[in-house]
């Protein structure tokens, strides 16, 4: 296989796991919708899409410090608990090391999962 073939394969695989569309593709975004996989696996860890972006709070709440980011749109997931409500019309947060390094909360709006808290994820 060429060089240029394997490049050529390897964008587009990026494009597809991350789901960028190709120039000719309509200008109008669709909408996020949740990740192919998104459940507890044998680790006990919720593996599940994200909002990219989204921010972990220190305490359950969008009063407390930002602690990071979760620049990626697939993250995984310590466990939940619950906080303040949030727009996902819950009070369920979920704990994580966020892409810095630091632990934080995530509200449950910004994990794409189908019910919150995830079953078969623990609580803390």
């Amino acid at each position: 296989m060429s060089a240029r073939t394997k490049l050529s394969l390897g964008v587009a695989a990026v494009a597809l796991t991350t789901g960028l569309a190709w120039p000719a593709a309509s200008a109008q975004a669709a909408p996020q919708a949740p990740a192919a996989e998104c459940g507890v696996r044998a680790d006990g860890k919720l593996w599940c899409g994200n909002r990219a972006g989204a921010k972990g709070y220190a305490h359950r709440s969008y009063s407390s410090a930002v602690r990071g980011p979760l620049n990626t749109g697939f993250s995984w997931f310590q466990c939940w608990g619950r906080g303040d409500s949030h727009a996902g019309g819950n009070n369920v947060w979920y704990w994580t090391q966020l892409d810095n390094g630091q632990w934080g909360n995530v509200p449950a709006v910004d994990v794409h999962t189908s019910v919150d808290p995830a079953p078969g994820l623990r609580e803390c």
